[in-house]
């Protein structure tokens, strides 16, 4: 249990910093955007950490790599998302009902489901989580934020990269059986 007795700053605050040269309103949207992008990444991390954990069959260490690597991407993104929401003077979310709560994305339910499927839900949610990601460069980018849109940059890239990968996998060139797939 924690002894401090004063709150440093209060959850969903902002507080513009004299660093960073963004005035108030400008941080407040930055910050909003760069939370729904926490969030969502968050959600995407779990879902492929899901996964990456039960996957089975024929291609099963390259498809269980491959979630992995992707869910460790995730993970790094959040960091760097939360990490710049601090340094705009935000306040990152934190806690997986928050996390949840604010993400435009909704997981799959807590079932396994065929790879296929799993995959299908991945590409899915990162097709959802790409389009914010667009619309948040952009926001960054009007408000002449150039660091946070290059960051969403490259967050993007890396999305795009992995959801592209997806797809290759559900394409019907697999070592699976029909009747396996059925």
């Amino acid at each position: 249990m924690s002894t401090q007795k004063s709150v440093r700053q209060q959850a969903d605050s902002v507080e513009a910093t004299d660093a960073l040269r963004l005035d108030q309103e400008k941080t407040e949207q930055l910050v909003e955007a760069l939370n729904t992008d926490l969030a969502a990444t968050y959600v995407l991390y779990h879902q492929l950490k899901k996964h990456h954990w039960n996957v089975e069959g024929a291609e099963f260490l390259n498809v269980h790599e491959f979630l992995g690597e992707a869910a460790e991407d995730a993970e790094e993104a959040a960091d760097e998302i939360a990490e710049r929401a601090q340094a705009l003077g935000g306040v990152p979310l934190a806690g997986g009902k928050r996390l949840e709560e604010n993400a435009p994305v909704s997981p799959e339910g807590d079932d396994v489901y065929d790879i296929r499927t799993s995959l299908r839900n991945d590409m899915e949610m990162y097709g959802d989580i790409i389009e914010t990601v667009r619309e948040h460069v952009d926001l960054a980018q009007g408000l002449g934020d150039h660091a946070t849109a290059e960051m969403l940059r490259q967050n993007l890239l890396t999305m795009e990269e992995h959801a592209h990968h997806i797809e290759h996998y559900l394409e019907d060139d697999t070592l699976v059986l029909d009747s396996a797939t059925k």
